[in-house]
């Protein structure tokens, strides 16, 4: 009787598992299979990528969804793998009771089914990097041919899009690849307003922070903000100890205007760069930065060399003596040329500030008491600013730095 009894138990285990090998085998994709893997062990499950980006939740309410991600004593981490290559975990939290045996079969499903959206979600996010970099980089010509090149991504850019920059630097030292986890926060920050939006890690490197090309379908001005915001605010939310600098473009009216929307955006997260009071900006509220725009396009080396024949050299001396003369150069301008203004809002004796003025009237030849020489410092600032290269806070607080400080004696400090 009690061999027949568990005959009959094995059989009720296997009809059960059918229910998750139908999941996988009508492709219904990650969601459901995790769904009906929870309703066969009578348990709430979520499941996690190797970075711990949340793939998928099956859960009875919200809260129950925090407690499974959150460290608890009633959840079991079990890792995902194929053929020894980790491919994420799956958090498990048992109401019933379960055999082992059908646990490790429904483990092996979800964990194949975890690589095969891996797979999957590789090519289109490969894909989707492509466009946009071609975007980026003007390769795509004409209408048509960007056209063609978002039809293959299923992307509807032809009543309008607009492109978003996000960067992210890590105040500490992070687990390895975490810039491919801060562009899946982009995008799943955006895709929560605008399903359609891609993302993509740009080429180039920044400031050892990652930069995320966004590009979002849709005419709505109103739309992009809400992108804008709710990227911000993902972003804030799922990556603690890193800031922020994020910048939107206008939306393109058509498709052939996408690369100077990705100046536009660029352009946007240069100037919120380091502005910790408001890290996301529109291409619109950049101010006099717009003039600048077509140069940086166009013509980016004269404006370096404008930036090297006026702030260069103040920024040279931050770094290598722990100084603030861009800093305190930038906030006499905003105080109108006021010393005492600017020693209020430094909280330092305007004596010093004196001194550092003469400093930068030595190391850049520009005296801040002609309007000539302010005028030449004022877009040298924002010529720094337009480039993306943020003013240096010195190796006293550099991580990492500290073998490689300055001898002090040679040089007076500001």
């Amino acid at each position: 009787m009690a061999e027949g009894e568990e005959r009959k138990g094995g059989d009720l285990d296997l009809a059960a598992l059918d229910v998750v090998t139908q999941a996988v085998e009508s492709g219904a994709g990650l969601p459901e299979v995790v769904r009906a893997a929870a309703r066969t062990l009578d348990a709430s499950l979520a499941v996690t990528d190797a970075q711990g980006a949340t793939l998928a939740v099956a859960a009875r309410s919200p809260a129950d969804e925090s407690s499974l991600l959150a460290p608890a004593g009633d959840v079991s981490k079990i890792p995902l793998r194929v053929a020894d290559t980790p491919v994420g975990w799956l958090h498990v939290r048992v109401r019933g009771e379960r055999e082992p045996s059908l646990l490790r079969l429904i483990v092996t499903l979800i964990a194949s089914e975890v690589q095969r959206v891996r797979v999957t979600d590789r090519a289109a996010e490969s894909a989707a990097a492509e466009f946009l970099r071609a975007i980026l980089r003007r390769e795509l010509r004409g209408s048509e041919e960007i056209l063609a090149a978002a039809r293959e991504l299923a992307l509807d850019v032809e009543a309008g899009a607009s492109v978003l920059v996000a960067r992210a630097h890590p105040q500490a030292p992070t687990e390895e690849g975490w810039r491919a986890r801060v562009r899946a926060v982009v995008e799943r920050g955006a895709r929560a307003v605008a399903g359609r939006s891609i993302a993509a890690l740009s080429e180039r490197e920044h400031a050892a922070g990652a930069e995320v090309l966004l590009l979002v379908p849709g005419a709505e001005e109103q739309l992009a903000e809400r992108v804008l915001d709710a990227t911000l605010r993902e972003m804030q939310a799922s990556l603690a100890g890193y800031t922020f600098a994020l910048g939107r473009s206008r939306v393109t009216a058509d498709p052939t205007e996408l690369p100077r929307a990705a100046s536009e955006a660029l352009l946007a997260a240069n100037v919120a760069e380091g502005n910790s009071e408001q890290p996301a900006l529109a291409f619109e509220q950049t101010g006099a930065y717009r003039l600048l725009l077509s140069t940086m396009s166009e013509n980016p080396e004269e404006l370096r060399r404008f930036y090297s024949e006026t702030v260069e050299p103040l920024a040279v001396y931050d770094e290598q003596y722990e100084t603030e003369l861009v800093r305190t150069l930038e906030t006499f301008l905003e105080a109108d040329g006021n010393v005492a203004g600017t020693a209020q809002r430094l909280y330092t004796h305007r004596h010093t500030i004196y001194y550092r003025l003469e400093r930068v009237r030595e190391l850049s030849g520009l005296d801040v008491s002609s309007s000539d020489g302010r005028e030449k410092l004022s877009l040298g600032l924002k010529a720094m600013r337009v480039l993306g290269i943020s003013a240096a806070a010195g190796p006293a607080t550099e991580a990492g730095a500290r073998a490689g400080r300055v001898p002090r004696g040679s040089q007076r400090r500001a």
